[in-house]
């Protein structure tokens, strides 16, 4: 049986997963993607043409992960690939007009909100939360669980 705090510790945590359904369901029903999807568009789009091999270390996916994405966003059109005119190995991925208007009509960022307020923070508070969030994961067992730095629920190649 719970204890009252570790039924409410239960039900905030229960909270922030609903909350990164709700953005996952709004985002795919406004744009057609995964958050996963979105955030590649994203990225491109603040960083101009870049390989696939920089923004999967900027997203924290492995190159596989990366190549299932790159691949679903070509077939909806969302990116364009092209060979690199001095190193023809080189593949560099651009947003495409296509993607760019999809992501204009994208729900407002949950990662993005989240790292604008958490930026706001004091130094101590982020460390307090960041120690909490740590321990939290340590009673789940879930502290040697490969994670990304990607507010999203199910899997990422999605």
């Amino acid at each position: 049986m719970l204890t009252q705090r570790a039924n409410h510790a239960v039900t905030v945590l229960r909270q922030i997963l609903q909350a990164t359904e709700n953005y996952a369901r709004a985002v795919t029903r406004q744009t057609g993607l995964t958050t996963s999807q979105l955030l590649v568009l994203q990225i491109l789009d603040d960083f101009g043409a870049s390989s696939a091999g920089s923004v999967s270390t900027r997203m924290g996916i492995s190159q596989a992960t990366m190549t299932s994405l790159i691949h679903k966003l070509e077939a909806k059109r969302m990116i364009l690939r092209e060979r690199g005119d001095t190193d023809r190995r080189q593949v560099w991925l651009s947003i495409s007009d296509i993607g760019r208007a999809t992501l204009s009509h994208a729900p407002e960022g949950l990662q993005a909100k989240f790292g604008e307020r958490f930026a706001a923070l004091e130094d101590w508070e982020q460390s307090l939360l960041i120690a909490g969030l740590e321990r939290t994961a340590s009673l789940l067992d879930a502290e040697g669980l490969e994670a990304t730095p990607v507010l999203d629920v199910g899997r990422v190649e999605s």
